[in-house]
């Protein structure tokens, strides 16, 4: 179906922008609570969470991988860099946002990007599902008492929970939100659903005077135009021991979520590629959010969804979501502060319910087991740890699988020629996982003085397999008995040491590379 919002010209309609505009607003409005309390999850001011999610947010928008993502300071980053602000100061987090842009822009240089293909699908499916727990049980601090979840850093524990009437008209006003989120869409397309609750719920709060938290409970967000400031910390190597680990962690963290919040976004949209431009983005913004005074930052999941579902499909929204949050800080604090919290938690309520992934429970039953477990790991480990060692379990997990079933499937049919040769067909990859089954396979003291071993309906993968065939091969010599091998790739011709002694050539030998490195894996070969 095509898009109404785009001209024949290819360029948007009036319309158009003006929903982008929209979306842009709306995001604004979700990111200024989220980027304070990330601010006091970090031990930081609040104007470092703000200064951090326009920068970041404005240079993605304009350079990132992908239209529609919306970048600024997340919690999963907030967590890493609290030990860092309570033993080294502000100064060194600064210092090390810098160095986690740059090694973000290497990766992105070196096309690491790339690798994100590498995360299977249950591994998305765990992904969503804890990140949107993470975002459900974030919201929960908003129902403490203003000041008790700042006092303890923003968290779960402590802090006194709002009780009585405040408690049920914070509810009350959290599901007209979410409500009037749901009907909108049913009426209307002109205003995005989200935004429309919040001017909803906060007007009835204004007129009415209702005594329920809002954004200034948190904190003021009044503040100037971030200026440019090297990070004041003594450039030598004990700079570089104590920021360098750090800054190694949080880049990788913020380009997992980045990455898997593109492919998410991707789905959603039907766009593909730029992930290593999404890296080289994630790690300029990063770099010059250090040097003003920012918090850093990566993709966010909530807001990237608030703006797809808000019709946020251009560079319009993110930019216009970067301006709007400028402007908040410099001329609009007074006006924003005046928006209670049930609105926006309305806001990201809908989002759990719309990015949790609900199929996957019913699919449990129906998937492997192993892709059933890593979907469960995956998910516990996002709620309990963080999302880059979620992320890594899962693929670590993942590929284990793999490699075990692809090894239980090497095996042989054989059967003697008329010259009494007896011949081996393999089938069946041959890696490191299936070596040992491949050895087990031949039979070498009754087997004749003549033995054939087809690779026709096997390959070769890695090193060890073919230190696998030599040992085989060695074997069967060792016996007085006569080996040779079909079917093998000029790879192996190159790499098998006794080569020349063992191969049949033909000339329907198939051709592929084999994941080794020759001026390494020939030595080695060579010393068997």
């Amino acid at each position: 179906m095509p898009d109404l919002r785009i001209a024949p010209t290819g360029r948007l309609t009036p319309g158009g922008i003006r929903t982008e505009l929209l979306s842009g607003l709306t995001v604004a409005l979700a990111l200024v609570p989220e980027a304070v309390a990330f601010a006091f999850v970090a031990g930081v001011e609040p104007l470092v969470g703000l200064y951090a999610a326009f920068l970041v947010g404005l240079i993605t928008a304009l350079i990132g991988g992908r239209p529609g993502m919306i970048s600024g300071a997340t919690g999963a980053l907030a967590v890493v860099m609290v030990a860092l602000v309570a033993e080294h100061g502000v100064e060194y987090l600064f210092a090390t946002v810098v160095l986690m842009g740059i090694l973000q822009v290497l990766a992105g240089v070196l096309r690491w990007g790339k690798f994100i293909r590498l995360v299977p699908h249950p591994v998305m499916l765990g992904f969503v599902n804890g990140l949107a727990i993470v975002i459900f049980m974030a919201q929960l601090t908003q129902f403490k008492v203003p000041g008790t979840a700042e006092a303890e850093g923003h968290g779960m524990g402590g802090g006194e929970w709002l009780s009585g009437p405040q408690l049920w008209l914070m509810l009350g006003l959290t599901f007209l939100t979410m409500f009037i989120i749901w009907v909108t869409p049913r009426i209307t397309r002109i205003i995005p659903a989200p935004l429309m609750g919040i001017g909803i719920t906060a007007a009835l709060v204004i007129g009415f005077g209702l005594n329920v938290p809002v954004v200034g409970d948190l904190a003021s967000i009044e503040g100037g135009l971030p200026s440019f400031h090297i990070p004041m910390v003594p450039l030598n190597l004990e700079t570089l021991e104590i920021i360098l680990p750090y800054a190694m962690i949080l880049a990788a963290i913020g380009l997992i979520e980045s990455l898997l919040t593109l492919n998410l976004v991707g789905e959603i949209t039907g766009q593909r590629g730029g992930a290593s431009q999404e890296c080289i983005a994630q790690g300029t913004a990063n770099v010059v959010t250090g040097f003003f005074g920012g918090m850093g930052g990566c993709a966010m999941i909530g807001q990237s969804m608030i703006n797809v579902n808000s019709g946020g499909r251009t560079r319009i929204a993110g930019v216009a979501a970067a301006v709007c949050l400028l402007l908040f800080i410099l001329v609009g604090s007074s006006v924003i502060e005046l928006i209670p919290l049930a609105a926006l938690v309305g806001v990201m309520f809908m989002v759990v319910i719309g990015t949790f992934a609900w199929n996957s429970i019913k699919i449990l039953a129906k998937v492997p087991t192993t892709d059933a477990f890593v979907i469960l790991l995956v998910t516990v480990v996002t709620v309990l740890s963080d999302l880059a060692v979620a992320v890594v379990v899962g693929v670590i997990v993942s590929a284990l699988a793999y490699a075990w079933n692809a090894a239980s499937r090497i095996g042989a049919k054989s059967y003697v020629t008329p010259e009494c040769a007896k011949v081996y067909q393999l089938r069946g990859p041959l890696f490191f996982g299936s070596s040992d089954g491949f050895v087990e396979l031949f039979d070498v003291k009754s087997d004749p003085t003549a033995v054939i071993i087809d690779f026709a309906d096997s390959r070769v993968v890695d090193q060890s397999a073919l230190q696998a065939i030599e040992a085989v091969a060695a074997k069967y010599e060792a016996a007085g008995k006569r080996v040779q091998l079909r079917h093998l790739s000029r790879d192996c011709h190159k790499l098998l040491t006794r080569a020349g002694h063992l191969m049949v050539d033909s000339d329907d030998d198939p051709e592929y590379a084999l994941a080794v490195d020759y001026g390494v894996r020939t030595g080695i070969l060579g010393g068997h």
